[in-house]
């Protein structure tokens, strides 16, 4: 069940798509007030407290990344926002990724800083969120402060430390120790690819809790991204740079370069992030190690147009797209081609159930004996072992 969240909304109302911003695990709406500053004069601004954050209502724990996005989704609805452009730190950043990987049509662009798809291993989180429900959270305040700025930061403005400690000690106990669960259980690198609004993805150089590598990762799994790292910033980028990240998000939000003025070499570039996205670095790394002078022409063709233009249109997601390629390759009957893409869905994470559903409703529409063959490519798969490739995993889980 949803609840009604807290927000502000600042600026001109019109028909352009606002910006909501969505702030990290402990705090509130104000962290944002440097960018609603800068935004504001050109843009509807909303910022928002998150469940068991600020003014925000404090339903029982725990928490899902889901149940989060899905009281954003519910605001939105209240407020008549159909699509916006979406911007999220830490926490925030989790539940802007669920949104653009599950309601992509709601989300214009996406923008997150210093977050990632997976924060580390799950028993970290539950023993802070233990210690926060025993001794609350003044009792983690001051880690979680040395974490957000630099030292140097520290040492110049006090009296913000002092603000900062006094948001996180005012944070319901139970809100953040439900947030922690969330987070424990959030893990949402297989959705990466499932992203195609344009997204911005910002780092701090000094961040000790999401890393510039973390966000590297992230930057990776999404298709349609750039990569920003500021230096000096850690975990609270937004608020240590808050000039560049502000300049950054409006230049982001204005819109990518038309069409017409994308470079060839930049739709390659484009084509082969999808490409890898959707097929593996393995398999692409084969096909191009095996280009030849003859074959050059067609690699280059079909990766800047099928990956980098038709694959990266908004209207569909990843997955959407990944099962319609298996019901066409079932119908014409390419072995081939349908035994790759098997064979890289199965290794995304795409359940076998899912894809036998695929094969099942082809069979009505374009015959049982492509149905079978698809069948006979997918047992044969599953029965070798292909499976999702798991990513390298962090032995201690990482303390936004």
């Amino acid at each position: 069940m949803t609840v009604e969240l807290a927000y502000d909304r600042i600026g001109p109302d019109g028909d352009a798509p606002a910006v909501v911003l969505l702030g990290s695990l402990g705090s509130t709406r104000a962290m944002w007030d440097p960018q609603v500053a800068a935004l504001s004069a050109a843009h509807e601004v909303i910022a928002v407290d998150l469940r068991g954050h600020g003014e925000s209502p404090t339903p029982a724990g725990p928490y899902k990344i889901d149940e989060l996005a899905g009281d954003v989704l519910a605001l939105l609805d209240r407020l008549g926002r159909g699509t916006v452009h979406l911007v999220g730190l830490s926490l925030g950043g989790a539940v802007a990724q669920w949104l653009a990987a599950h309601a992509p049509t709601r989300v214009r662009s996406l923008t997150l800083l210093c977050t990632a798809a997976k924060f580390g291993a799950a028993q970290g989180w539950l023993d802070r969120a233990a210690t926060v429900r025993a001794d609350g959270t003044a009792a983690i305040a001051d880690a979680v402060v040395a974490r957000w700025f630099t030292d140097g930061l520290a040492e110049r403005d006090p009296a913000l430390i002092e603000r900062s400690r006094t948001m996180i000690e005012n944070t319901d106990d139970e809100g953040y120790a439900a947030c922690c669960s969330a987070i424990a259980s959030w893990d949402g690198r297989a959705d990466l690819a499932r992203i195609t609004a344009p997204t911005l993805v910002i780092a701090g150089a000094q961040d000790p809790a999401t890393t510039p590598a973390d966000l590297r990762l992230v930057a990776e799994g999404i298709a349609n991204s750039t990569l920003h790292v500021l230096d000096p910033a850690a975990h609270l980028a937004s608020i240590e740079q808050a000039g560049p990240v502000s300049a950054l998000i409006a230049a982001h939000i204005a819109g990518p370069v038309p069409r017409a003025e994308t470079s060839t070499a930049t739709a390659f570039d484009a084509g082969m992030r999808v490409r890898r996205a959707v097929l593996g670095d393995a398999h692409v790394d084969r096909a191009v190690a095996a280009t030849t002078e003859f074959t050059a022409p067609f690699q280059d063709f079909i990766t800047r147009t099928a990956w980098g233009d038709v694959w990266q249109r908004p209207g569909l997601d990843h997955h959407t797209r990944r099962l319609l390629t298996l019901a066409i390759l079932t119908a014409v009957g390419n072995t081939h081609e349908l035994d790759m893409h098997i064979r890289a869905a199965l290794r995304a994470g795409v359940d076998p159930a899912e894809l036998a559903e695929v094969f099942l409703h082809t069979a009505i529409y374009a015959g049982v004996p492509n149905s079978n063959l698809a069948f006979g490519l997918g047992k044969a798969a599953l029965a070798e072992g292909v499976g999702p490739v798991e990513a390298d995993t962090e032995e201690e889980p990482h303390q936004p």
